[in-house]
């Protein structure tokens, strides 16, 4: 309760000086979700980073606690880790769009508490892997949302040639230059946004604006495929890694990339930045409409990713899912009302934050489900006095899910890591559960009963794993300090995070 008392005074306060200077409408909120983005690819993105970096506020231990698509998206609208939402896989019966409507979820989202509080709402883009399967119809549109854009057939992953529904009527779009997605949600928020001020100037409105790009197999927009000819995968001191005896055994059993892998992983790189492009354009689409319609200083603007992604690292094929540094951290930058400028936060953060601190900036309940904390101090330049000190990390074993194309509305396979194996059998990788800790430890337990221990801090790459030579009393401590935040959720949760037991 006290909790709950807490951030009820800690939203009047934001509401009270946001009153003062931006009158009364609460903030806009735009909330950018780049699909499949990791970190060091997020940092080449020019626009992005001169509009929204270094206009605002940037969190630099930003991380996923699953990284993989579904599960994040799930976590990022309910603010709750995977133990608590069941969803730990893109499709059935562990996850999916069809498992998160059959548990009833969506009838509690950040979309819900917005609207509660006097928001519009818009989804535009990539909702929840597998939709609409598993839902009523292609019309369907999930609670909370007032207008409704995202894919229900087609090929999006590719670009082109989709069917959208849209507000309950199916678009189709074809091949040409004008149907590319990416451009396509673009406009359509940029015309929400000016729909929401000239025929609804006293209401503040939500955008949540989901381009599939960089996600595989990330197609440019034509005017963007003849960029970056050159340019290959970086060769880190991880890349193709020579020696790893260290590392559990779903690791040594990987061979070493050959040539014609590392071609195939330098196309796809290069892709994957080209498609980056557009989305950068995106974003200043949406700056500029902002600014012209004059909320720019009005609308707190959120850019991110699902998850991040790794390309070669520790002789992994492109892909994500591991709880390795590339797959984890994720880029995240804000700007907005009162939020300082090229300003660096290094405490760890997490998806998990997002609902809470949207809702807070909303002035909207919050569940007491919630799992996450608000980043609302971050954003008002302060430091909370008390924050987590471990973020948890899960995987989970599970049989292999049927394996998709591009040419399919529904997630397409990677090439390794989108083959879950059952627990200790098969090809792929063994369910985990872990600790992300903000002194640069990665913790790791596997269902196989093997377990990794990185310091990040002097082994940034990865390179060692230490479990072996840690001592008694550090694996005792770790150990204990997982268990008291696996099985727990909501303010005893976070009271977990803070310190060892």
């Amino acid at each position: 309760m006290g909790n709950i008392i807490a951030r009820g005074l800690q939203a009047a306060v934001l509401g009270l000086a946001l009153l003062g200077s931006a009158g009364a409408k609460a903030p806009n909120i735009v909330f950018i979700l780049a699909d499949d983005l990791d970190a060091a690819a997020a940092a080449q993105m020019s626009t992005v980073k001169k509009l929204i970096t270094d206009e605002g506020t940037n969190f630099r231990h930003h991380y996923v606690s699953l990284s993989l698509c579904c599960p994040s998206r799930t976590t990022t609208l309910r603010g709750q880790f995977s133990h608590n939402t069941g969803i730990f896989k893109n499709e059935l019966p562990d996850g999916g769009f069809g498992a998160f409507y059959a548990k009833g979820e969506e009838t509690s989202t950040v979309a819900t508490w917005l609207t509660d509080a006097g928001y519009r709402t818009a989804l535009f883009g990539k909702y929840l892997n597998g939709y609409p399967e598993g839902g009523p119809s292609n019309s369907y549109i999930p609670p909370g949302w007032t207008e409704w854009m995202s894919p229900v057939a087609g090929t999006p992953y590719k670009g082109f040639n989709y069917t959208m529904n849209h507000n309950g009527s199916m678009e189709d779009h074809g091949k040409a230059d004008a149907d590319y997605l990416t451009d396509v949600i673009s406009n359509a928020a940029a015309q929400f946004i000016r729909n929401s001020v000239d025929q609804h100037p006293d209401k503040p409105f939500f955008i949540y604006l989901a381009p599939y790009a960089p996600h595989a197999p990330a197609i440019p927009a034509p005017r963007h495929e003849n960029m970056f000819k050159n340019l290959k995968v970086p060769h880190g001191p991880s890349f193709n890694e020579s020696d790893v005896s260290d590392k559990p055994n779903w690791v040594r059993t990987l061979p070493l990339l050959t040539a014609d892998k590392i071609a195939d992983m330098d196309k796809l790189y290069r892709k994957r930045r080209q498609s980056l492009l557009a989305v950068d354009e995106m974003v200043e689409n949406i700056v500029n409409t902002l600014q012209a319609k004059g909320e720019l200083e009005n609308t707190y603007i959120f850019f991110t990713s699902d998850n991040g992604y790794h390309q070669g690292q520790h002789r992994l094929d492109s892909g994500k899912m591991t709880g390795f540094e590339e797959d984890l951290l994720i880029p995240m930058s804000v700007r907005g009302p009162g939020v300082p400028a090229k300003r660096t936060v290094e405490q760890i953060t997490a998806n998990v934050d997002y609902a809470g601190t949207f809702a807070e900036i909303g002035g909207a309940h919050v569940p007491d489900f919630v799992d996450g904390r608000s980043l609302v101090p971050f954003l008002n330049g302060q430091t909370p006095s008390s924050w987590r000190a471990a973020l948890l990390l899960e995987n989970k074993d599970g049989a292999s899910p049927t394996l998709r194309n591009a040419d399919s509305p529904l997630e397409p396979s990677d090439p390794f890591e989108m083959r879950i194996k059952p627990a200790g059998d098969g090809q792929g990788i063994d369910g985990f559960m872990g600790l992300r800790i903000n002194d640069g430890t990665t913790y790791l337990e596997y269902t196989t009963g093997e377990h990794e221990l990185y310091n990040n801090s002097s082994d940034a790459t990865q390179l060692r794993n230490s479990y072996t030579i840690a001592s008694p009393l550090s694996k005792q401590r770790l150990a204990s300090w997982l268990a008291a935040l696996k099985n727990t959720a909501g303010a005893e949760l976070r009271a977990a995070e803070v310190r060892a037991p």
